[in-house]
């Protein structure tokens, strides 16, 4: 999940939050993403049509479901995660990315290069899943 742009250049809080090479690093950084996304769930839909053969042994046949559903869900995942990837593409273009939901204060520079699709700063994502865990266990 690498830029693009080939240059060395990671965003720092010596610049201007959110200034357009931080928006371009991290435009590069989420195409990179959903493109390699999209590799393997290409290569996912040539295996399954490759594994399309019948097994006589039910152990194995029995295995070979267990991995496709596997691999299913996975892939289901990954087609959530690239509609979270285009939300974050449509935040950089309408100047919106990198700031949290809720506070509306900078995400910061290293939660977003670690997960470059977050909507909440840390704060926010921790008193949001706090709010979770006390409802769970209602």
């Amino acid at each position: 999940m690498l830029a693009k742009s080939g240059s060395n250049y990671t965003p720092s809080d010596d610049e201007p939050f959110m200034n357009d090479r931080q928006k371009a690093y991290f435009r590069d950084k989420l195409i990179a993403w959903k493109e390699d996304i999209l590799r393997e769930s290409k290569n996912t839909i040539e295996n399954l049509k490759q594994e399309n053969n019948q097994q006589a042994d039910i152990a194995d046949r029995a295995s070979s479901e267990t991995d496709r559903a596997l691999e299913l869900r996975t892939r289901d995942r990954q087609r959530k995660l690239i509609a979270k990837i285009d939300a974050a593409l449509m935040r950089i273009k309408e100047d919106t990315y990198g700031y949290c939901e809720v506070t509306g204060e900078p995400i910061g520079l290293r939660r977003l290069d670690a997960r470059p699709i977050a909507t909440l700063s840390i704060e926010a994502q921790e008193a949001h899943e706090l709010r979770e865990k006390v409802h769970r266990d209602d």
